[in-house]
């Protein structure tokens, strides 16, 4: 009986716990249901995503169907065509967006003509509407917050700093964990590439290798920032954003002197100039007070625009285009948006309007520039020497004037010191090329040197001229006919007053030469006029119609009592001495005087030919500053770009950075912050740089460099197992070592740097190396460029750089024409890549230096490939590709040996005889295979 009550007992136990149980999972069920139904929609993460890509195209800011876009929030609730709103906040049912997206009417529903919505996506903007329909900003148009914190990992030690702290929590996160460190040879040429865009030389190599001291890592980081070469490794990120060249681009891509320009942006990133500074120098600094040559060579950025020079084009309309491409530029390079698309309509995906591209146009469309083929204005310059040279001439001059025929002010600028005196003293001339305004088809020479394609009734206007004191006028002319022409002189118009006429005859027997061609000045007198006018030269034509007249190429007037009369002719002779220096020009960007200022219009669909309504300056609305907080010039406006107001600029410039260290941005999208672009893979970690890039560097782009560079993940091995591969492919979740070919210009300047050719001069004109090819007429070389053998092997970044017919080599890997602004070159692995190793004539010469000095290493054959590839890739070979290029050697060995009279030997051979001849070929093919590896051209 017992038994039977205990068992009894247990049963009841049994049953009643099943009860509880069936109760607390039903409880639990109807919770989880309760808990699913009120599920908070995110319209960023679970909304947004389902109306970019199923209806925005007939609902957005192309086209607004039924007068409904959910672009904008206030057009997303307000009425629409039908007078009534499409969403209802609080209740799905009563909003026409869910019916059509739920109707069984074809006619009706939506998306029209496109496959239905899931159920799934049905359900969420279903219970997003329920839920109030709340309208979230895109992230990236909210400010990073400050007060984010480096989550607290347990990481063994593996983090060396709080970037590694978020890196290591994202992986584990996704079940990952970060690879073994890299090992001291691959941090070594990793960190020279990274920091300097060169490899470490062997005495730079084994220098660090030997030093064993537990800082040796961080010496080096330090001593890489502080290299005069990390200035020229990182300005040629900056130059394909700039979209800088020595070329205007177009048809002609006529040589354009910008260099300066080149040079300001190496010597700012050496002497770690504040980003904001960087920023806003380029894009005002010709605002700023009392600007200096530097901060207004800097604004030559937005002078990298195309312009065309073809004959019979309108200055107008490509005035216009470059000032579009400035707007669109300026919006990549700082906020990582498209806005090119918002010139012809409002943005598709993001919230601009049409007319906000406009109001953010009114910043830069009062630039002085219009497309003229001399490119005003520009700032004229001096070498160091040429700069020397002026300011002893001026003293001198200076120094022999009386008292009374002294300058009464002084200008801060040499260039401008020169042309006050010149000008003062009555020595005054002006090139014929700087012209303000011509006739259709007038063009410059070749070298942009002359007035070319002078025809009947064409003309030239120079505007603002002091004719005061002018009694003559004189006219530098080449012209091979004996009646070439004559020149009229008009004031104010073409059909203006009449002031005087030359007649242009051959100068074939003058002894007098400019720029290759004979000239001759011919001079003519001119009534007494007073004040200032525009001068307007009409040209006719001679003895034969000819489509080309003559070459003009400087104007000069004459006073009728200059001051440099009163003075003996040695003074004369230093005041030609002083207008002959040569100048380097920079195009540079300059603002209207106010009651010169521009209007700007809306252009309906983009046409600068359609004007709309009137814009102000402004910008767009999804940034929250009000009206009275906007900018009102460029240089509020640069100012704002990169202020604690602008929630992307840092974000933007941080991923920049980063995607050039780890190979990938955390936005991989670089050009796209917009709904459109990759959301952050680590969106705490790039809000927590920008802040720090903000508030604790100041902006200074070294230490933030620094940091990523001293990171664990920054030391990571590339090498991974195949299930990590699996779990993270891309390398998104940073679990190894970035994986990476190099750039065309790092692989053209290490293969330079390995055989000891590379010139690592810094600064400079644009050089002539073997890539660059001149095919002639205005794809002649500009006088400035260096040529021959201090050229040749330059960095890769003082090529001198034609956008229509750029460097081969530098195209075949990948560097864009820098025809627009690129934000990320997208990287490819083709045939032609390894051709252009094996049999680029700069590379393969590269090959026989480095074979010549493998040769000269060792006697032992083993011992000069062993030379080679550490001198080649900073390591010791392994013992297999030891054995392999053996054997390569001893088969191009065979060759050589069994065709000494019918092969073509490398250069470098024929300086040898006998064996030492065929083993230098040998060794050349060998050497020809180190700057063809994968490692050599892959940092890893």
């Amino acid at each position: 009986m017992k038994c039977i009550h205990i068992f009894k007992m247990a049963k009841s136990v049994c049953i009643n716990s099943i009860y509880i149980l069936s109760w607390i999972l039903t409880i639990l069920f109807l919770g989880s249901c309760n808990d699913s139904s009120n599920k908070e929609i995110s319209f960023n993460r679970d909304v947004r995503p389902i109306l970019n890509s199923k209806c925005l195209r007939c609902h957005g800011g192309v086209k607004a169907n039924g007068e409904f876009s959910l672009l904008f929030e206030e057009d997303a609730f307000g009425k629409t065509q039908s007078g009534k709103p499409a969403i209802v906040r609080g209740n799905h049912e009563k909003s026409e967006l869910y019916r059509r997206l739920v109707s069984k009417d074809p006619e009706i529903r939506m998306p029209f003509e496109s496959p239905q919505l899931s159920q799934e996506e049905i359900d969420i903007l279903a219970k997003w509407i329920d839920q109030g329909a709340k309208w979230e900003k895109h992230w990236a148009y909210i400010p990073p917050k400050e007060s984010i914190v480096p989550p607290v990992v347990v990481d063994s030690g593996w983090a060396k700093n709080p970037i590694d702290q978020f890196v290591f929590s994202k992986l584990k996160e996704k079940g990952l964990s970060p690879s073994v460190r890299a090992d001291k040879n691959t941090l070594l040429r990793r960190l020279y590439l990274d920091l300097t865009g060169l490899p470490p030389t062997i005495e730079q190599a084994n220098a660090f290798l030997e030093d064993n001291s537990s800082d040796a890592y961080e010496k080096l980081v330090d001593e890489l920032l502080g290299s005069p070469h990390f200035g020229e490794r990182w300005a040629s990120m900056w130059l394909d954003l700039a979209r800088y060249a020595d070329s205007k681009g177009f048809e002609k891509d006529t040589n354009r002197e910008i260099w300066k320009f080149r040079d300001w942006v190496i010597a700012a990133f050496n002497k770690d100039m504040p980003f904001d500074q960087f920023s806003i120098e380029q894009l005002a600094g010709d605002m700023l007070p009392e600007p200096t040559e530097e901060q207004l060579i800097a604004t030559a950025f937005h002078r990298n625009t195309l312009a065309n020079d073809e004959g019979g084009t309108d200055n107008e309309e490509f005035r216009v285009a470059s000032v579009v491409d400035r707007v669109s530029t300026t919006y990549e390079v700082w906020q990582g948006t498209t806005m090119a698309c918002v010139q012809c309509h409002s943005h598709p995906y993001d919230p601009f309007r049409h007319k906000e591209f406009y109001e953010s146009m009114a910043f830069f469309n009062n630039a002085v520039d219009d497309d003229s083929y001399f490119e005003k204005p520009k700032l004229f310059t001096y070498s160091k020497e040429n700069k020397k040279d002026v300011e002893e001439l001026l003293e001198y001059i200076n120094g022999h004037l009386l008292p009374k025929d002294a300058q009464v002010s002084k200008s801060r600028f040499l260039y401008d010191q020169k042309e006050a005196l010149l000008t003062h003293l009555g020595y005054r001339f002006t090139e014929a090329e700087a012209f303000d305004k011509t006739s259709p088809f007038i063009e410059l020479d070749g070298g942009l040197n002359f007035l070319w394609q002078i025809q009947d009734s064409s003309w030239a206007s120079y505007n603002n001229v002091d004719l005061r004191k002018v009694n003559k006028m004189g006219f530098l002319v080449s012209a091979s006919l004996d009646y070439a022409g004559d020149i009229s002189i008009h004031l104010d118009s073409l059909n203006g007053r009449k002031i005087g006429e030359v007649r242009i005859g051959s100068t074939e027997g003058s002894k007098r030469e400019e720029n290759g061609l004979k000239v001759k000045e011919f001079i003519v007198d001119i009534p007494e006029i007073t004040g200032k006018h525009d001068v307007f030269l009409q040209f006719h034509k001679g003895e034969s119609y000819v489509a080309h007249l003559f070459y003009l190429d400087k104007i000069f007037y004459y006073e009728k009592e200059p001051l440099m009369a009163k003075y003996d002719k040695k003074i004369k002779q230093k005041l030609e001495q002083l207008a002959q220096i040569p100048t380097t020009s920079t195009p540079i960007i300059q603002e209207l005087q106010e009651d010169k200022a521009r209007k700007t219009f809306v252009f309906d669909r983009g046409s600068w030919l359609n004007l709309t309504e009137e814009v102000n300056m402004g910008i767009p609305n999804i940034y929250g500053i009000s009206e009275t907080e906007e900018p009102n010039n460029r240089l509020e406006f640069a100012q704002w770009m990169v202020s604690g107001k602008n929630p992307l600029s840092a974000r933007v410039v941080v991923n920049r950075f980063w995607e050039q260290i780890f190979g990938r941005g955390l936005v991989e999208s670089m050009e796209e912050f917009g709904s459109q672009g990759k959301n952050p893979s680590h969106p705490e970690l790039l809000d927590w740089m920008a802040v720090k890039l903000m508030k604790e560097y100041k902006w200074r782009v070294k230490p933030l460099l620094r940091d990523l560079v001293l990171s664990a993940t920054y030391r990571q091995s590339s090498n991974s197992h195949p299930e990590i591969i699996k779990l993270d492919p891309a390398n998104n979740w940073l679990s190894r070592g970035s994986r990476k070919r190099l750039s065309a210009e790092q692989i053209r300047d290490e293969i330079l740097l390995v055989s000891g050719l590379l010139n690592k001069t810094i600064g400079g004109p644009s050089a002539i190396n073997a890539d660059v090819e001149i095919a002639g007429g205005w794809n002649t070389l500009p006088e400035y460029v260096i040529q021959g053998d201090d050229a040749m092997y330059r960095r890769s970044i003082y090529t001198f750089w034609k956008r229509v017919n750029p460097p081969m080599n530098m195209i075949v890997f990948d560097s864009p024409d820098r025809s627009a602004c690129v934000s990320s070159r997208v990287l490819t692995n083709t045939p032609l890549q390894a051709l252009s190793l094996l049999n680029d004539k700069t590379f393969f010469e590269a090959s026989q230096e480095l074979a010549k000095q493998m040769f000269e290493a060792d006697k032992q054959l083993e011992n000069q490939i062993k030379f080679g590839y550490f001198k080649v890739m900073g390591k010791n070979i392994k013992e297999e590709k030891l054995m392999q290029l053996t054997q390569l050697y001893n088969d191009a060995l065979l060759h050589y040996v069994n065709n000494m009279d019918s092969s073509e030997f490398p250069e470098v051979a024929l300086e040898y005889s006998g064996k030492n001849k065929s083993r230098l070929a040998a060794l050349t093919m060998v050497a020809n295979v180190f700057l063809n590896l994968d490692e050599f051209i892959v940092k890893g």
